[in-house]
């Protein structure tokens, strides 16, 4: 049969089309169903990450990140800018043209290693002969059988109760990547990810933006020493923040948005603004699979459930990525979608949860792997610390960007480097030196007598290793 393969994967997005690639390469026949569209109808594969996600909110902070520099540092080099401004509508139309590029070149990936693509919703019918019967709702509906199918159906935003997103004025992730003007105030619910990021980019263009946050402390999840610097680096540049918020109602009206809350005094507060972005987490995508038809289980957050390999509770029907436990993050999707990939062809795909690395693409940027300091004190684990700051570095300096430190965390005894932490310039490429550092069990002494360009950011990184042992060279 035509439509009988080896391998379906459901989704399009960084796990799926990674893992109907590899299975590809791997000598299977593959298909890929994704469902996404772009604004001509067409198919538009790569998930959330490329369509609304990584790729446009990286083209929109580096576009803002350009006006910044223009409007307010390019003097320090010499350079003066006369008649600056900003247009929105460029911006975003050259947003959508890197989204459209990585759509092609996703589209383009799957002829090569000759993967099936067919653009629409995938759902399961039933158990059949030869694996399980897909159905594809679409322009072209058909019905596929696969041997093992792989669910990589990534997740949604999260909305707030009282405020559906109607992405004109109470916006989500996708929303937020369509704003046809700078607002005058913006408000933005939730201090994560998206919400920074987001903040990051209207703020830097002109906006007034005020981020409401529910839990008391900045960037829980971060180490707190690098939370408690990016908090004020953030209120200097501009960004109002209100920690321990409680959300009372959320008002959409004719010229904005209406915040009612109370602050961390219990004290009520009312915040209007032309726009609201609410980024409070995201959930599974599950609807629609009739995972009911075949008996696939789900948990209490309708997510699939999956042991260690990916398996979920049916024979060769396995999920990744969003939609599964662990962290929400395109490259830890991308590894299990090979990870499984390599599971059903008889190999030993491996995903290493603990040197995942984090990256949140504020200016200055945030990164992280491993433990952070408080999770170790909660261990009781004995460490060692050490860090070093940007400003005693001369490329930093050298780049008018000193901002932030490199923080090594290490263990008392082994030296085994157990997190690193990063809040600084282009700290979302220096974090791969530590995670494959402690891919190697490497010491933090190995970093330390490992040669560095000179100059480069990448010496902090050997500075804050050399610090572990209170030892400095000082550049």
């Amino acid at each position: 049969m035509s439509n009988q393969f080896d391998v379906i994967v459901i989704g399009g997005g960084p796990g799926g089309y990674i893992a109907a690639i590899r299975a590809a390469q791997l000598g299977f026949k593959a298909a890929c169903i994704d469902e996404w569209k772009n604004s001509k109808g067409g198919p538009a594969p790569g998930g959330t990450c490329t369509n609304v996600g990584c790729i446009p909110s990286k083209a929109l902070l580096q576009s803002s990140e350009h006006y910044e520099q223009a409007a307010h540092h390019f003097v320090d080099h010499g350079i003066t800018v006369e008649g600056l401004k900003m247009d929105v509508a460029k911006m975003v139309g050259r947003k959508d043209t890197v989204v459209k590029q990585n759509n092609d070149g996703i589209l383009y990936l799957f002829k090569k290693n000759k993967v099936s693509f067919f653009h629409g919703r995938g759902s399961f019918v039933k158990a059949a002969e030869g694996g399980y019967e897909i159905a594809v709702a679409g322009d072209k509906p058909e019905t596929l059988v696969g041997k093992h199918i792989i669910v990589a159906t990534g997740s949604n935003a999260r909305q707030l109760p009282g405020a559906e997103f109607d992405e004109k004025l109470i916006l989500s992730n996708d929303g937020a990547l369509a704003i046809g003007e700078v607002p005058k105030k913006l408000g933005v619910i939730g201090s994560g990810v998206i919400g920074l990021e987001m903040g990051s980019v209207w703020r830097r263009l002109g906006a007034e933006v005020t981020v409401l946050e529910a839990l008391p402390t900045f960037l829980a999840a971060v180490d707190e020493q690098v939370a408690k610097e990016a908090q004020k680096i953030f209120v200097k540049q501009g960004l109002k923040l209100e920690l321990g918020v409680k959300i009372s109602e959320v008002k959409a009206g004719k010229k904005g948005v209406s915040v009612s809350y109370a602050n961390a005094k219990g004290e009520a507060q009312k915040l209007d603004v032309d726009k609201l972005i609410v980024s409070i987490g995201r959930v599974p995508n599950t609807n629609g699979l009739n995972t009911e038809a075949v008996g696939l289980k789900l948990d209490e957050r309708g997510a699939i459930i999956v042991d260690d390999d990916c398996k979920t509770n049916l024979p060769n029907v396995w999920a990744v990525g969003d939609v599964v436990r662990g962290p929400m993050l395109a490259h830890k999707a991308e590894e299990e979608g090979v990870a499984v990939a390599e599971r059903i062809a008889g190999q030993h795909g491996h995903v290493d949860f603990n040197i995942i690395p984090w990256v949140i693409y504020t200016s200055p940027e945030i990164a992280w792997v491993g433990k952070t300091e408080q999770a170790l004190k909660a261990e009781g684990r004995p460490y060692k610390a050490g860090s070093f700051p940007f400003i005693a570095n001369g490329r930093a300096r050298a780049l008018g960007d000193t901002t932030g430190f490199v923080k090594f965390l290490a263990d008392a005894t082994t030296d085994e480097i157990l997190g690193v932490h990063i809040i600084g310039p282009f700290a979302s490429e220096l974090i791969s030196e530590a995670v494959v550092a402690m891919a190697f069990k490497a010491s933090a002494e190995d970093i330390a007598r490992i040669c560095h360009a000179h100059p480069s950011l990448s010496e902090a990184t050997k500075e804050a290793a050399l610090a572990v042992d209170k030892r400095t060279l000082n550049f």
